[in-house]
């Protein structure tokens, strides 16, 4: 499968809103329309930070998206990129989309001169995982957070 990666754009609204979905519940977080409303208002406002991507097929269906940032850091003078969200279609995975995006990701940072570009998984996303493995390398560091 040939993959083109492009900024999202206005007219992908409904197919993002599905994809986003299907990432929502991969992850087993509650579908929220309000937040998925107010992400996309985020992604198709300039300046928001909030960036992002979508890989299309050779028949212009989008297929998969990432969503990513940059931001200052302590350990360095230069920004980090944090590649947020990643999600590919699963009835169309291992065809190269996700790879793309993440290189799309890279060149993203290239540009803005990034000290990194750096992403979570969790750790059940065996899949993804064998790409992440392939493209990148995994620290040390455990999350923690407090929820509210």
């Amino acid at each position: 499968m040939s993959v083109t990666i492009r900024p999202i754009q206005k007219t992908d609204q409904a197919r993002w809103k599905e994809l986003w979905k299907g990432y929502r519940t991969f992850y087993k977080y509650p579908d929220d329309a309000d937040q998925a409303q107010a992400l996309w208002e985020r992604l198709m406002t300039e300046g928001s930070g909030v960036h992002g991507l979508a890989a299309e097929d050779e028949n212009g269906l989008m297929v998969g998206f990432t969503h990513y940032l940059f931001h200052a850091t302590t350990g360095d003078v230069r920004d980090k990129c944090y590649l947020q969200d990643l999600y590919v279609d699963p009835d169309l995975r291992v065809a190269g989309s996700g790879r793309a995006l993440i290189e799309a990701v890279y060149e993203k940072g290239d540009e803005a001169n990034v000290c990194e570009v750096y992403w979570m998984t969790q750790e059940f996303n065996s899949v993804a995982r064998v790409l992440y493995d392939r493209v990148g390398q995994q620290t040390p560091f455990i999350k923690y957070r407090r929820p509210v």
